[in-house]
């Protein structure tokens, strides 16, 4: 099969992956082998390739945002038939006994293994995965669609939920990429007014074409201050400026797996009892959740495709904020001749 390749991390404007063709993978007893139909690109895996995320193996296969079609399975799988339409997410397992899985958070748990980190991911033909661990596409969605869903959607669902927005509140996102425009449509259903800060004024206009309150830069100051806020862009440095924007007993939820550090903050800015938490990966209940309610709303992800031989320029436009809406590689096609 041909696969995108990282041997060794560098920056994304080098075009560190290389396309390969690498042998098929074989499903273990409770594995199922996925034909990747699309694959998401997210800044996740921006964070692997450049090594601001140390790496856990080499040569790696990127991609965590993967929709595809079951093709063959483990002896012990039951929940699954070749043919179903799945998708894998960031979190590939987790224990199941430690004690984040025991108390139900097992995005915590301390064995948890992540797709396109600890194995190979969907900037591939063929990925396997736990059977356990993918979750069913809804019928609204095209491949495409879906694929931001995976970890753009899901992470954003949970850092909706822990953010403590609720019917009626007022809130923020600063940063407005993939999981900003789909948290955007899950808030806006739920009642909540949102308010967009992003400099970009391609996104200003997403934002306000999926019904942002409000728009600005995030140094400007909203019509109203924040009940709730999340930051999803890597800068540390906006934390200062969601927690201004933040009303007293309000919580800015950190959406991303890596940030620039926060600088020293002044006690003014936490003092009233707001909450500044962040947010680790998700659990299967967070993805089977927001699978369900985007496909009730439904929410309509914006992507830009790109073919998999495309995935350093994909990427590229990633970093360099290119992309309106979500970057998606599409893989194979169902009349794709299996190499």
């Amino acid at each position: 099969m041909k696969a995108m390749r990282l041997h060794a991390q560098a920056s994304i404007d080098t075009s560190p992956l290389v396309l390969e063709v690498v042998p098929d993978p074989k499903p273990g007893a409770d594995e199922i082998v996925v034909r990747v139909r699309a694959c998401g690109v997210c800044h996740t895996d921006l964070h692997v390739i450049e090594g601001d995320l140390p790496a856990h193996r080499l040569p790696l296969v990127p991609g965590h945002q993967v929709v595809g079609v079951v093709e063959s399975l483990g002896r012990e799988v039951t929940t699954w038939r070749v043919g179903d339409r799945v998708g894998i997410p960031w979190l590939h397992s987790a224990c199941g006994t430690c004690r984040f899985c025991r108390r139900g958070v097992e995005n915590l748990c301390e064995a948890a293994t992540f797709t396109g980190w600890d194995i190979d991911g969907g900037y591939a033909e063929r990925i396997v995965a736990r059977a356990e661990f993918a979750v069913a596409i809804p019928l609204a969605f095209s491949e495409a669609q879906a694929a931001p869903l995976l970890c753009a959607g899901v992470v954003g669902y949970r850092a909706f939920r822990l953010s403590n927005a609720a019917r009626g509140s007022r809130l923020g996102l600063f940063g407005f990429g993939a999981s900003a425009h789909v948290t955007l449509q899950v808030a806006r259903h739920l009642g909540c007014e949102v308010f967009v800060f992003t400099r970009n004024e391609t996104h200003r206009e997403l934002a306000r074409s999926l019904g942002a309150a409000w728009t600005g830069g995030s140094p400007d100051r909203p019509p109203a201050p924040l009940d709730a806020a999340i930051l999803f862009a890597p800068a540390g440095a906006l934390v200062h400026d969601a927690l201004r924007a933040l009303d007293k007993g309000g919580t800015l939820a950190l959406a991303g797996i890596h940030m620039s550090p926060v600088p020293e903050t002044p006690y003014e800015l936490l003092w009233g009892e707001r909450v500044v938490r962040s947010v680790a990966n998700a659990t299967r209940e967070d993805a089977a959740e927001l699978m369900k309610l985007a496909a009730e709303i439904p929410v309509r992800t914006e992507v830009e495709t790109f073919p998999l031989a495309d995935a350093n320029r994909a990427l590229q436009a990633v970093k360099a904020s290119r992309v309106r809406g979500a970057a998606v590689l599409v893989v194979t096609t169902p009349d794709s001749a299996a190499p």
